[in-house]
This record gives structure tokens, sequence and C-alpha cells, in this order.
């Protein structure tokens, strides 16, 4: 089925402001869902100005200050904004992106706008941008929904504890959602709307090098791409050449049967919804459907549902009681192996896999799932207290990957030390949280055959 219809559970007012009747076009402050197509927000912006007979202008802030944020992760970025510059064009639409922070870049587009559409992100400081955007901007303010299948608050309306809680809670509305999205047709070009000009994406290192990074961490682009072209390519290609394999190969870190969506998904450069409809539309065995599906819907919201009811969801201070007080029970056991956050950045332990999996994250912004996992459990194991290898973690983690700093990645570290799972077998160090070993990813995989993939990677072979 598809239609050109906003679920009306995807909308949500931000404030009771009304509609500037004076206003010279209606607004959509793109920040979360960075494309053109199968873009909820951006389509009923769309409808609403059609409605009121105005144009549309949409505008990207660009801040040099995101959290965490370093060179590698702004130039993917500004790689999808310059595509979603051309393909706006092509539908009559016109983009502007604004040097500055987020709200501020709406605020003042705001001003001669009818109203505002904004799409919707789940961490404390962009909840904090649309709250402050939708109580000065003096007219309506609406948030909509396009980055999970399932919004949010219609899923759970509380904290889940793991996935098994909130999955049947997600399938009683799949069906509601997982629904093509045609776009419609804006009835006034706006491509010559007169507003100031904003940043020329035409080269992308001019852009980034204009901008005060940091530049540690460098780019990827000869690996990976930006923009919702790529991402959709890169769909393809993984639907056509490696799905069929995906179910047997997905804890396999040797190979690549992956989709390399995640990505793509962080930076709102495709839908999750658009995803699952090509899944579910593909050749593929059901097996492979059902395995993905769960990990793209189920697995990729669980955390949406983390960071959105946990307000200290990227402090050690989130994890559950039970982990807390088994962490803090071993927190003085003796370490056979002890490494410092500098030792671990540089791949410099005795442990040839771990040193693998740090490898290819500084050299490819990417690290395998199942070696994500062990990787941060070994930085438990090694660290001198959980505090610390918990700051280790998600310091790492949001420095070198390119998906890293949103809801997934806290809940990811979360789930190393405890969160989502529940207690095992009690042992130094982890108490009763879970542990992974060696021998545990040499019977389950093969890593030496990972150990050799990444030479080749790094070395570029």
């Amino acid at each position: 089925m598809a239609t050109g219809e906003v679920q009306s559970e995807r909308v949500q007012p931000l404030n009771e402001e009304g509609v500037r009747e004076d206003g010279d076009y209606v607004l959509y402050w793109m920040q979360a869902s960075v494309r053109s197509r199968f873009n909820h927000a951006l389509e009923y912006a769309v409808q609403r100005a059609n409605d009121l007979g105005r144009r549309l202008l949409v505008v990207f802030g660009l801040t040099d200050s995101y959290p965490e944020a370093n060179l590698r992760h702004y130039t993917f970025l500004v790689e999808g904004l310059k595509d979603v510059e051309g393909n706006l064009k092509e539908r009559g639409i016109k983009f502007v992106v604004r040097r500055g922070s987020p709200d501020d870049v709406a605020l003042g587009e705001a001003e001669r706008a009818s109203l505002v559409v904004t799409d919707r992100g789940y961490l404390r400081h962009q909840r904090e941008w649309r709250e402050r955007v939708a109580r000065e901007a003096g007219r309506e303010v609406v948030q909509v929904e396009s980055d999970v299948v399932v919004p949010v608050e219609l899923a759970s309306d509380k904290k889940e504890t793991a996935a098994r809680t909130l999955r049947p809670k997600i399938k009683r509305h799949l069906e509601d959602f997982l629904v093509e999205l045609e776009p419609t047709e804006l009835e006034k070009d706006s491509t010559g709307l007169s507003v100031k000009d904003g940043l020329d994406l035409s080269d992308v290192g001019k852009v980034t090098d204009g901008m005060d990074l940091d530049r540690s961490v460098g780019a990827l682009s000869h690996l990976y791409r930006g923009g919702e072209s790529e991402a959709r390519r890169v769909l393809s290609d993984f639907l056509r050449n490696r799905f069929d394999s995906y179910t047997d190969n997905r804890n396999q870190p040797q190979t690549d049967s992956v989709s390399h969506m995640s990505k793509y998904l962080h930076y709102g450069h495709i839908s999750p919804v658009e995803v699952a409809l090509k899944v579910r539309g593909s050749s593929a065995p059901e097996k492979e459907k059902e395995t993905y599906l769960e990990e793209l819907i189920v697995r990729r919201e669980l955390p949406m549902n983390f960071v959105f009811y946990e307000k200290n969801y990227d402090s050690f201070s989130c994890l559950p009681g039970w982990a807390k007080e088994t962490l803090k029970k071993h927190k003085s056991d003796a370490r056979e192996y002890a490494y410092t956050r500098a030792q671990l950045e540089e791949a410099e332990t005795h442990d040839e896999y771990w040193n693998a999996a740090m490898r290819e994250m500084k050299h490819t912004g990417y690290m395998h799932n199942y070696m994500r996992m062990y990787w941060g459990k070994k930085i438990l194991e090694w660290s001198n207290t959980p505090e610390y290898a918990y700051s280790t973690v998600l310091y790492l983690n949001n420095k070198y990957f390119l998906d890293g700093r949103d809801p997934n990645s806290y809940a990811n570290v979360a789930w190393v030390f405890g969160q989502h799972d529940q207690g095992w077998k009690e042992r130094a160090v982890f108490g009763k949280v879970r542990y992974m070993s060696s021998g545990g990813l040499e019977r389950k995989a093969k890593p030496e055959e990972y150990v050799e993939k990444v030479d080749r990677l790094v070395e570029g072979r």
C-alpha cells in the first residue's frame, strides 16, 4: 500500500501558537531526517504549505560544536546535505544550510514563516533545541517523527527492560506504519524564494575546511560516502549480493554479510520504513527477512525508547540496580590485565582479536556488531574500575564510529554493563554481568580470519 498521508501518530504539536497569516513561507527545519524522500516531516511540511498557498523553505543548521563530532562525522553529514540540496531542487524546493547553532538558525528563519515543521531527535540536546524553538518562535511549531517505524510514545509509555518486552508492543502497530510514502508535489515552486544565501555545498572539503572542527579523526569518503543516493545504492547491493547469507553470517565478523545501513540511518539519509519495505520486497528467504527486520526495528527502536525515557542515558548511573550492585561488589577484584585509555586507543593489548577490532574502528569508522560486543566487554575486564571502563567505551565509541553519538550508541554501551540484559553466572570483575571470552569467540566465529580481513582493510588491499 502506498499513500501520501502522514500518520497522525507521527505528528506532535510542540506549542499552542497559531499560524501566522502574514508569513512568507512554511519552514521545515530539517535536522534529523536529512533526506528528500520517505521523509514524513518533509511531506507534512509540503502538505501544510499547499493548504496555506505558501511556498516551502527547508533549512539546516550546521554547528561547529555538535557534541563529540569531528571531521569524520561532519564530512559524511555534509556529503548528505549536498545530496539533499540537489534532490530538493528537482522537487522545486528551496534548501539552505546555515552555520550556527541549529536552534538559532531555525528561529532566524522562523521570523518570516507562517509555521515551523521539524523532525524529531531523541537525545538531550536535540530535544532542548526543539523545546527552545517551540517556546520562542511565536508561531505554530509541529514535530513529525520520521526516523523510527513505530513512534516511540505509541510503542511504549515507559522505559522497557529488554527487547522481549518491547517486541510485542511494536508488532501490535507494525502494519499501520510499514507503509510506502508517496511524495506530495509542492504547488508553489520555492527555488526562487528570496532569502539570504546559505553555504555553498558544491565542495564538501571547502565547507569542512571552513569549520572549527576536531581533525584528529580523518574523513572516510574513500570507504563510505554520505547521502540518500549512496544509502540506496549500498542497500541495493546488500540485498542483491549478501542478504541470502545474513542469518548465518551476522555473527561471523570475518564475513561482510552486513547491510552497512546503521551509518545512513544515523544521519537520517535513509528511512527505516524504506529499508524495511525493500527488505520485505526482496527475493530472499523469509528467515533472512525476519532476522534483519528484528534488528532494524525492534533492536534499533529499543535504544530510542531507552534514551527517551532515561534522562541519564550517557552515564554509568543509568544502569539497572542489579548491574550497578554487582559491579560495585567486584570493583576491587584483581585484573589479570589492565590498560590505560591511551593503550587501548592505540590497540596495544595482548589480545590480537581485540586489537584488530580497535584498528577496524579507527581506520574504517565501523566494527562488526559481534566484535563490538567483545570489544566493549574486554574494556570492562581490563579497566581499573567499571565507571572508568564505561566512560572509556563511550569515548572511543563516539570518537571513531561513523554512527557513534546516537541512541544506539548509548544503549549498546550500557548493554556491555548489563542494560537490557539479565544476570549471569557470577565471576571476578564482571560479577553477574554477561562475560565474553576469546575462547567463546573462537568457538562461535573465525577470529583469525577476521584479523586477516582487518589487516587487508587497514593496508588498503
